[in-house]
């Protein structure tokens, strides 16, 4: 039975402040964390038995498992497994060689989200039954990635980490398949920039080795690393513009509705409001009156928005907003408990802010 391991170590760094109190595998998109969405797709591939490799922070270990638990609730059995510092997915691949044993696995990792998730990956291994099997995508940035070349036959015959003259348009996305063999190679990797052990040396030595079968799959649709606050919001609008949305709720006759709309249970949409969808709202939400909430906007449980407009953007739990007519949020990731008001009617006029380290912000 192939078994599945997840990366979600780790520290986030390109999304703080938001990850200095959780981990980046745990922002919603579509108000469901990302990594739901990657235990659902392993999930609904009949893969049961689930490794998660979770970093040496106690803060995001902690979260992640308050987040999944022991796996049940997805159907599944989940074991966690403690990375003891940031060495390379070569290194967290092997320190799971004895929770993986002699089965095949699929690693996946933890901040990537796929339209059409994993099946025809783990069909065409089955099928041609390979050491390796590579999910792959074109980008027209492919020196950010690895990078693949493939023969005319759809083998691998060359990998690169991100090499500053790619061969090819083809990158790894987050998804592999793996024999048991991939425990000998990487033995044989020798550390990387920053010291780090890179699963790319691995597959290298199986590509190099013409006893060895290499194939890649290429993704069929859309795929999002979510690791930039743009990632993020990119995959919370392919999400939302799939995704099957019902209110449950309750809305004022007196606003109105366009578009897909999720409102969650007892959430109320008051008098004077425009949803422009797809959007969704979670649970115990209050909107309105005369509110706008615009296009690829997601906003989790228990928040209270007021007057103005909202539109493309993630507005995570707890958060409480109240804007005058004029004012406009777009394109922002807004982390759990902010508080955003307007000062247009208080003296000294200006914005006000307390922001975190690392933080971006555009006026």
């Amino acid at each position: 039975m192939m078994k599945g391991l997840i990366l979600s170590g780790g520290l986030g760094t390109r999304l703080r402040p938001l990850t200095h109190t959780g981990a980046k595998q745990l922002i919603p998109i579509a108000n469901k964390p990302v990594l739901h969405h990657v235990i659902e797709d392993l999930a609904s591939a009949g893969i049961k038995d689930v490794g998660i490799i979770v970093g040496y922070d106690k803060i995001r270990i902690d979260s992640i498992i308050e987040s999944i638990g022991n796996g049940s609730k997805f159907g599944i059995k989940v074991t966690y497994i403690v990375q003891d510092a940031p060495r390379g997915l070569a290194h967290a691949v092997g320190i799971a060689q004895d929770f993986l044993g002699d089965e095949d696995f699929v690693l996946y990792l933890g901040d990537n989200l796929l339209k059409s998730g994993i099946k025809s990956c783990m069909s065409d291994f089955r099928r041609n039954k390979p050491h390796i099997n590579l999910l792959l995508a074109e980008h027209n940035e492919p020196h950010r990635f690895g990078v693949a070349v493939l023969d005319d036959k759809g083998n691998v015959i060359d990998v690169e980490e991100k090499p500053k003259n790619p061969k090819s348009n083809f990158v790894i996305t987050g998804v592999y398949i793996f024999t048991k063999e991939i425990f000998d190679a990487i033995k044989k990797v020798k550390p990387g920039l920053g010291g780090e052990l890179q699963i790319t040396d691995a597959i290298k030595i199986f590509v190099d080795d013409p006893t060895k079968k290499v194939i890649a799959t290429k993704v069929d649709g859309w795929w999002d690393d979510a690791g930039t606050a743009n990632a993020i919001l990119n995959a919370n609008l392919m999400v939302l513009i799939d995704k099957d949305l019902e209110i449950k709720g309750s809305v004022s006759s007196n606003s109105v509705i366009q578009g897909k709309l999720g409102l969650g249970k007892s959430s109320v949409i008051y008098d004077g409001c425009y949803i422009k969808g797809p959007v969704i709202i979670g649970e115990n939400c209050e909107i309105g009156p005369n509110t706008y909430i615009g296009p690829y906007t997601s906003i989790g449980d228990g928040c209270k928005i007021k007057g103005g407009e909202i539109e493309s953007s993630i507005v995570i739990g707890e958060s409480n907003i109240i804007l005058e007519k004029g004012d406009k949020i777009c394109d922002s990731l807004i982390g759990k408990g902010s508080k955003i008001s307007s000062r247009k009617n208080l003296l000294p006029m200006g914005h006000v802010f307390v922001l975190g380290e690392n933080s971006e912000l555009g006026i």
